[in-house]
């Protein structure tokens, strides 16, 4: 491990470690009590009590970490979970707005369309959504307030999880209460807006609270819940191109109606285009709760049992922007108009309405053991089912479609997954029958998918819906056997050597299209509506995948505050559900996925130096993936409708050097800084499907990427920090055709710069104010990033 992020600030001064250290040994209670007992030793070695404490490197874990507790990210703007990886080394956080509810992450070698490499936990339940081509995990499930430390893992180092941690693994801890305690905080934002010439301000409020108690019996409890309001900047706008065989625009013809509000400018590839306004439902509105309830009992301080239920629901409004206006300064929202030079026609869907109504429960229940030494079992069940979820969209421009009119509703009702973990794990104890030097991991994994996405018409598209014009649904499944060996081959010198055997089956794939004209094929059965329409019926046979990934790690103590490790690891990350069977259909858009993907193989390989100074700590890491079978999603938004395709990528290679450095009182007293930087070069080497993609740039993964935190506390009471995030060239393109990227729709680089003060106005209330993106400077992951953004937050705690 390396916990360059949360060294600690009670480390920085020499004579109050060893009253930390004595505090902690109060304390002993860990707060990872609902992880597996084989997850808890992956994690970094620091314990929460009241203040972080660096404990060491932790040579026996093979995967490189970095660690966030609750008190570090009191040093930065957090208001969506998510916001806790902002900071962290080699990481992208595909966060569009405040309140998104698909923030994807991006890693060392793939992108943030790539989410089926990016895995997150909390509390040990899996909460990563692979059902959907941009489904982030589901972080509503986690309330800012009850955070208590969150890791990252890179890489396919350890046996213990599946193969999706060929990229990046996220690991959330909540709170757990030592006795009676509560906390809220009440957080509010706005940010003004301007692009295209056109600027106006969102904003919203959060309102997040736990609650604890833990009585003598041995029963804990806890409640949190988090109340949001936001509304997002646009996010899309309406464009046109030029046309295609002539070169140019059309030409204005008699009849057009004249409009005004027409900007021009130049897409990602470098062409001319005439951009319309925010469109597609481009600003977001959603109103979001989230309730948890946990509780856990010990039974005898070596068997505990845990369980938590925790249910979010959305309300989402989506509205749209146009730039046009006719002579009388009135809205134009489609039909055929012109500036008096070029001619185009805006369809009635452009500027069409959308609204969203989800109800998500999330469960689960932890047994586990807990003896100082020798063996240690757990189980961990959980199950995310997506009770209700309704994408209604009109088919008219809003002000037509306020009164209902023609839409498309969508649902995912019963869409979900569940997850089942046992492991066993083997603590040593001198003179036991490795003679103390083999620390074992045993598990058994299974989780299963299941996706239902039907679309029906909806002759009213605010009330109700009709027949099924299309639908895809299918099932996977992922059993899994692993070992684990931690071997000290000398007391400074440990070799880890693990090996994880999966089995993947996809069953029950179907897609559904009503058309007006069928043919019977191969798979193929055509069903007579009895309407003049036909129902398309295809169905895809079972297949069943395997996959073995071995994994080893070598680790140095070369001095007792320097490490050297050498790490290998193999994992294979099967194709989920979506990205099989999607095959959508609309009036904008359409998805071709691929029933015969294969699954994607890392080779990954790391050699990291780590050196622990008194008030510094430095990690040096080389990291090399070699990945087979790459699955790609790829968007052409050049055509209309845009086509998303998804295919296998022969082999990707991406290699770089990634820089951890951590400070406490540098030149001054109460001064700590984090800073980290990554350089990845990152490219296509094979690709029969394509052979013009290869030699090209990967997707999406920049080519530096690099974070600044400062902060500065000159007493307990005051704190201000400095945040700078910067992000390199990357493309958006197979192709890298995208030589104009700092624009609407391109992946652009950038670089924020953030500030936040924070003063405690009394021992149980802080007051802040934060500004993200202070300078205002446009960023783009195809959709424009927020612009300056002011926090304002009260935060109360008993």
């Amino acid at each position: 491990m390396s916990t360059p992020v949360s060294a600690g600030r009670c480390a920085a001064l020499p004579r109050r470690r060893a009253l930390v250290l004595a505090l902690s040994a109060l304390f002993p209670l860990a707060v990872a009590q609902a992880q597996g007992v084989a997850t808890d030793q992956q994690l970094a070695p620091v314990r929460v009590t009241g203040a972080a404490l660096r404990s060491g490197l932790a040579a026996h874990l093979p995967s490189n970490s970095v660690s966030k507790t609750a008190e570090d990210l009191r040093d930065q703007n957090l208001f969506n979970p998510e916001d806790a990886l902002k900071y962290l080394p080699n990481t992208s956080i595909r966060k569009r707005y405040i309140g998104d509810r698909n923030s994807m992450i991006g890693g060392r070698s793939f992108g943030t369309l790539q989410p089926g490499r990016g895995l997150a936990y909390v509390d040990g339940y899996l909460i990563s959504n692979f059902l959907g081509r941009f489904d982030g995990p589901r972080w509503n499930m986690i309330t800012p307030e009850a955070i208590a430390r969150v890791d990252m893992l890179y890489g396919p180092f350890s046996a213990i999880y599946p193969g999706n941690s060929i990229g990046t693994t996220v690991v959330t801890t909540e709170r757990e209460p030592r006795g009676l305690e509560a906390s809220a905080r009440l957080t509010g934002y706005s940010q003004r807006f301007s692009q295209y010439g056109q600027a106006d301000s969102y904003g919203g409020h959060q309102l997040s609270a736990y609650v604890g108690n833990r009585l003598d019996s041995g029963l804990w409890y806890t409640a949190s819940l988090n109340h949001q309001n936001s509304t997002s900047q646009p996010m899309n706008y309406y464009s046109a191109g030029v046309n295609a065989k002539t070169g140019a625009f059309d030409p204005a013809k008699p009849g057009d109606k004249i409009v005004t509000g027409i900007v021009y400018d130049r897409d990602p590839k470098g062409a001319a285009r005439a951009v319309f306004g925010a469109s597609g439902g481009a600003i977001d509105h959603t109103v979001q709760d989230m309730l948890k309830l946990k509780a856990g009992y010990a039974f005898t301080p070596e068997l505990m049992a845990s369980a938590m239920l925790g249910l979010w629901t959305n309300d989402t409004q989506n509205s749209n922007r146009p730039f046009l206006r006719d002579a009388a300064g009135n809205t134009v929202w489609s039909g055929a108009v012109s500036d008096g030079v070029n001619r185009f026609v805006i369809p009635d869907s452009a500027f069409a309405p959308s609204s969203r109504d989800e109800l998500h429960r999330h469960g689960g229940l932890t047994l586990k053991t807990r003896y100082a030494s020798g063996w240690n079992a757990s189980l961990v069940y959980s199950n995310y089912r997506i009770l209700r979820d309704i994408a209604a969209q009109a088919n008219l421009p809003e002000p037509l479609a306020q009164a209902g009119g023609e839409g498309l509703w969508t649902r995912r009702d019963g869409t979900g997954w569940n997850t089942l973990e046992l492991q066993a794990a083997y603590s040593p104890v001198a003179g036991d029958w490795g003679d103390g030097r083999h620390a074992l991991t045993l598990g058994l994994h299974r989780n299963a998918y299941l996706l239902n996405s039907p679309s029906r018409k909806a002759p009213n598209w605010l009330s109700g819906e009709t027949v099924l014009t299309q639908s895809y649904s299918g099932r996977s499944e992922v059993i899994a056997a692993y070992a684990q060996d931690a071997w000290k081959l000398q007391p400074d010198l440990t070799l880890t050597l693990g090996l994880r055997q999966e089995q993947f089956r996809t069953r029950d794939g179907l897609q559904l299209l009503r058309v007006s004209s069928c043919k019977t094929d191969a798979g193929v059965q055509c069903e007579d509506q009895s309407d003049g329409s036909f129902l398309r019926r295809l169905a895809y046979a079972e297949r069943k995948l395997s996959g073995s990934s071995p994994k080893a790690s070598l680790a140095w103590n070369a001095q007792s505050d320097l490490s050297l490790k050498a790490s290998f690891g193999r994992g294979v990350r099967f194709p989920n559900v979506e990205e099989l069977y999607n095959g959508t259909f609309t009036a904008t858009s359409q998805t071709q996925s691929d029933p015969n993907l294969k699954a994607e193989r890392s080779n990954a390989l790391e050699f990291s130096a780590e050196k622990d100074w008194e008030l510094q700590r430095l990690r040096v890491s080389l990291f090399h993936d070699d990945v087979r079978d790459a699955i790609l999603r790829q968007s052409d938004t050049s055509v209309l409708p845009s086509v998303t395709r998804v295919s296998n990528v022969d082999r990707v290679r991406t290699y770089g050097l990634e820089l951890v450095w951590q400070t406490q009182d540098l030149f001054i007293q109460g001064l700590s800084l984090d800073v980290n930087a990554a350089f990845a070069h990152s490219k296509v080497l094979a690709n029969a499907r394509d052979p013009q993609s290869v030699g090209k740039w990967w997707l999406r993964v920049p080519k530096v990427r690099a974070n600044v935190l400062a902060a500065y506390r000159p007493n307990s009471r005051w704190m201000a920090s400095l945040g700078l995030r910067h992000s390199g060239r990357a493309y958006n393109d197979s192709y890298n055709l995208d030589s104009n990227p700092n624009v609407y729709g391109g992946v652009s680089s950038f670089t924020f710069v953030d500030l936040r003060g924070s003063v405690q106005l009394s021992p149980k209330f802080e007051l802040a104010l934060g500004l993200d993106n202070a300078t205002d400077r446009r960023g783009y992951q195809a959709h424009p990033y927020p612009g300056r953004t002011l926090f304002t937050e009260i935060r109360a705690r008993y």
